[in-house]
């Protein structure tokens, strides 16, 4: 499990393509700092395994199904990534749940300026947008933001200097990919209401949930 909050930025340094899955390498130095063959790391938001690691640099296996849901495979040699490692423990909670699983891609539609903010908008598929809510959580790219508007084809987050400075996003321009994780919690909620089948009505139901304060 992961927080969403970026610890620092890597660099691809080499994506070894295979027929349909491959590997990346990429440099760091803060992630490798205790790092274990078999420990997490999620890179712009996905959870990859380490498989090899130096000083300066880990090695992880890219599945087919990383590559249909995520990013990942339009990566290169020199492209910055965010770098989390997985939650310790006894670390404090500072963004949200973030589980490293990949629900789709957006796409950067504008970035502008707000004072000492820039808004950033992105477009994304139906399915993705239905689970999104102003004010909740969202994570892209692995960055734990927050909803500032929502659109039928689009949303808006706001980045502080402190998160454009230490994360890819603002890396990126219009047209550029983004890795996008919905909250857990929506999810869920998504999915008792549907029922157990997906097809059958549950027990839960939003009067339920107003009547007892949610």
């Amino acid at each position: 499990m992961f927080t969403g909050i970026v610890e620092e930025l890597g660099t691809v340094r080499r994506v070894l393509p295979g027929a349909r899955a491959g590997k990346i390498v990429i440099g760091a130095r803060k992630v490798l700092e205790d790092v274990h063959i078999g420990d997490s790391i999620a890179v712009n938001g996905v959870c990859l395994t380490v498989v090899s690691a130096s000083a300066d640099e880990f090695t992880a296996d890219v599945m087919p199904e990383t590559l249909r849901k995520s990013g990942l495979g339009a990566l290169k040699a020199g492209d910055p990534v965010d770098l989390e490692r997985a939650m310790a423990a006894n670390g404090r909670f500072g963004g949200h749940i973030v589980s490293g699983h990949i629900d789709g891609v957006g796409r950067i539609v504008e970035t502008r300026p707000e004072e000492n903010a820039v808004i950033v908008t992105i477009s994304a598929p139906p399915e993705i947008l239905a689970l999104i809510v102003e004010k909740g959580s969202i994570a892209i790219d692995g960055i734990s933001l927050t909803v500032a508007s929502l659109s039928r084809t689009t949303f808006s987050v706001s980045l502080i200097p402190h998160t454009a400075a230490q994360t890819v996003l603002l890396k990126k321009h219009a047209g550029d990919v983004v890795n996008l994780e919905n909250d857990i919690v929506g999810k869920y909620v998504q999915k008792l209401l549907a029922g157990a089948t997906g097809n059958q009505p549950s027990g839960l139901t939003l009067e339920y949930l107003q009547a007892n304060g949610f």
